[in-house]
Parts: C-alpha cells; sequence; structure tokens
C-alpha cells in the first residue's frame, strides 16, 4: 500500500538518524520488538480505545517491549501515540531494515528459479548478480517459479532483472506483433 509506505517513511527515516548515532544493531532489534507488538490484536485495541489516554496508552506499550528502552525511543513511541501512528510501525520497521541495508552499501535479493537451485549455484548467481548491481547482494529469499520455464528472475529493491525463458518469448512476442 503506497500510503501507508509514504506516511511512514519519516519516520522511519528520523528514526535512522537517531539510531546511527548509537547503535544500530539494538536499534534494530528494538523496531522490530515494536513493530511486532505492535501488529498483536490486543495492542491495536489498546490503541484504539477511546476511554485510554495517550499517557496510558504509551506506558502501557512500552510495558509490553522486553528491550530496554531509551528516552529518544520514549519520544518516538510518544510521538507516534499522539498522531495516531502506531498501526504504521510494522512498515517503519520495514524500512527501517531497507534503510539499514542500504547504508551497508548492500541489498537484499529475491531469486526466483525455474528450477531448485543448490546453494553453491545460488552462491555462483549472487557473485555475478553483484557485479551486475555494483553492491553486495543478500538472498532474502531464493523460491522456485516453475512458470518461468526456464532462468532466473531477479528483484533488488525496486530493479528487476528477468533472465527467464518466459520473459524472452514474450520478448519475441512483442517484436512479431508489432
Amino acid at each position: 500500500m503506497a500510503e501507508l509506505a509514504t506516511v511512514a517513511r519519516p519516520y522511519a527515516e528520523a528514526l535512522f538518524r537517531v539510531a546511527k548515532s548509537g547503535n544500530l544493531s539494538d536499534w534494530s532489534n528494538l523496531v522490530s520488538e515494536m513493530a511486532q507488538v505492535s501488529a498483536h490484536p490486543d495492542v491495536k485495541l489498546l490503541v484504539e480505545n477511546p476511554n485510554l489516554t495517550n499517557s496510558q496508552v504509551i506506558d502501557t506499550f512500552l510495558c509490553l517491549l522486553k528491550s530496554g528502552v531509551s528516552d529518544e525511543a520514549k519520544n518516538f513511541i510518544e510521538t507516534l501515540v499522539i498522531n495516531g501512528r502506531v498501526s504504521l510501525l510494522p512498515e517503519i520497521a520495514a524500512q527501517f531494515h531497507d534503510l539499514m541495508i542500504a547504508d551497508s552499501g548492500s541489498a537484499d535479493a529475491q531469486i526466483i528459479s525455474a528450477f531448485e537451485m543448490p546453494d553453491a549455484q545460488v552462491g555462483e548467481l549472487l557473485k555475478t548478480l553483484e557485479k551486475k548491481f555494483g553492491r553486495k547482494l543478500n538472498p532474502s529469499s531464493v523460491s522456485v517459479d516453475s512458470s518461468l520455464i526456464g532462468g532466473v528472475r531477479v528483484v533488488v529493491g525496486d530493479e528487476v532483472l528477468d533472465l527467464s525463458v518466459r520473459a524472452k518469448l514474450q520478448q519475441m512476442h512483442v517484436a512479431l506483433v508489432s
């Protein structure tokens, strides 16, 4: 949903700037935990309860977190509660993760193959793809889609590299029809 991503982006970017000045790994864990807590149905009901004050919602939410919560994290939760944006935490966490990956100079790669690929073959493919994309790639998922007929389809961020037989057949079809 584009609207959620658009609204969550400034929160994720602000949180990432704060996290970079501290321990990025700890912040990553905390943001993931906040996203999990906010996605729980009981927490959703708590946040939407009109009989509770913002202070009660903030205190309860912070109590549900297992990780130690810094003053910056408390301020972040407070801002989300006051602005009615707690439901954005899963999207904020996803964007925060993307910012961490981009900052490290690497990216997640989703690999879809027509056939099962052994780990060694995935490793070789990643080496080739890293040269093509110009950055380190982490295989976020490797899946099989037999409709590709042969070859692979790779998604890195918003870039798609389709080297499948199906894509080549579609290109030939378009060339012949036009």
